[in-house]
């Protein structure tokens, strides 16, 4: 348990964070609630973290909300989930006017210091398990795993390669295939390459036939995406694309039930499992597609379905499709896969979502709460998973 030598002087205005009096054991695992982040996903990873504070079981565990500012600044940031929410006409965000925290980069020492100008760094306490809900680059994409490993401190969710994997959807696509898992047919325009070879490009994308969805290939919360039915329109949707990403994928589009489930991942010597499928119809002629605006700020435009009408067969076939899908990039926690269902009853991987939408209104938790875990119980049970779980290789 997290404890203050006699040696550590607690920082006097913690803001949220309670005092630790000097050689007082907290008595609970501390929990670092990380939010906001640099990537174009900075508001998701907010209303994420509001959904979060507002459940966490506070008996079981002593919590720490720290924000990361869109320049990448570690700050002490309100415990108060309405205000990260998103509201109508405000989008939350971690600005710098908090205490900078610090976070050891060294075996044994995992307590967090804190900045106060014109101040010594002071001791706020040890850190047992940190609570990523960051989405995108810098964040989801292994780099901050990578860092907490460097440090020596347990955290939730997928480690270094699966997350790295996850992100990048090029790549995961390659692994999932190399694992005989089935993926949509694509074509990865590298970066730089439409300066050199629009015309190249644009022949290996017509091939895909139409309509193709063009997509930034290392982001989420679909920012970037565009649906083509015409090839006039490709250079416009490589741009957008472009404008989170230097790297694209275009994915051909397929005839199918878009259908998720949510995979946990089991304690040492347990398989992960799987929870009922879920589905989503976009019902908004407005949106072609299930972009942003639908998924975070138009509840009208989307209908989510959960368990999705689907046979026990195919249920039984998109749960193991999915369970596969997490051994194969070696996940660990937590992870959303997606899948089309075909007429035909073809279960296609389009992708695995690492650390996905966790308010108590998304998927993931959707479907475990359908499933017969509710959503205060799923953050105690994958952050118990992260306090068995040591750093490094495993």
């Amino acid at each position: 348990m997290a404890t203050v030598s006699e040696s550590q002087t607690p920082t006097p205005a913690l803001g949220a964070v309670a005092p630790v009096a000097p050689g007082e054991t907290v008595g609970r695992p501390r929990v670092v609630l990380l939010f906001g982040g640099r990537s174009g996903e900075h508001v998701i990873s907010c209303a994420t973290a509001a959904g979060v504070m507002r459940a966490i079981d506070r008996d079981r565990f002593d919590v720490v909300p720290v924000g990361i500012t869109r320049t990448g600044q570690w700050v002490l940031v309100e415990d108060d989930p309405d205000r990260w929410a998103i509201t109508e006409g405000r989008l939350p965000e971690v600005d710098a006017t908090g205490t900078e925290v610090l976070l050891p980069l060294a075996v044994g020492q995992n307590a967090l210091r804190v900045l106060e100008a014109g101040e010594m760094p002071r001791i706020l306490g040890d850190v047992d398990v940190v609570f990523p809900l960051l989405h995108g680059p810098f964040g989801e994409d292994g780099t901050l795993q990578g860092m907490l490993e460097l440090a020596d401190v347990r955290y939730v969710g997928a480690g270094v390669l699966a997350s790295a994997v996850g992100m990048d959807k090029h790549f995961m696509k390659l692994v999932l295939a190399g694992q005989g898992l089935p993926v949509g047919p694509y074509t990865v325009i590298a970066p730089g390459e439409w300066d050199r070879d629009e015309q190249g490009a644009t022949a290996r994308v017509a091939d895909l036939g139409l309509p193709v969805f063009v997509k930034p290939a290392r982001a989420g919360s679909s920012l970037g995406i565009s649906k083509v039915d015409d090839l006039a329109d490709l250079p416009a949707a490589v741009a957008e694309a472009c404008r989170h990403d230097p790297k694209v994928i275009v994915e051909a589009g397929i005839v199918g039930r878009e259908i998720e489930c949510a995979v946990l991942g089991g304690r040492r010597g347990e398989r992960a499992r799987a929870s009922l499928p879920g589905e989503i119809q976009v019902t908004d002629e407005a949106h072609a597609f299930y972009d942003f605006e639908a998924k975070y700020l138009s509840e009208q435009s989307v209908e989510l379905s959960c368990p999705a009408d689907l046979s026990p067969e195919l249920v039984a076939q998109v749960q193991d499709v999915a369970i596969r899908t997490f051994e194969a990039v070696s996940g660990e926690g937590l992870s959303r896969v997606d899948v089309f269902v075909t007429e035909a009853g073809e279960v296609i991987v389009n992708e695995i979502n690492t650390m996905p939408g966790f308010t108590p209104f998304s998927m993931y938790p959707r479907m475990w709460e359908k499933s017969g875990i509710g959503y205060a119980d799923l953050i105690t049970e994958l952050v118990e998973l992260a306090l068995e779980r040591e750093t490094g290789l495993r």
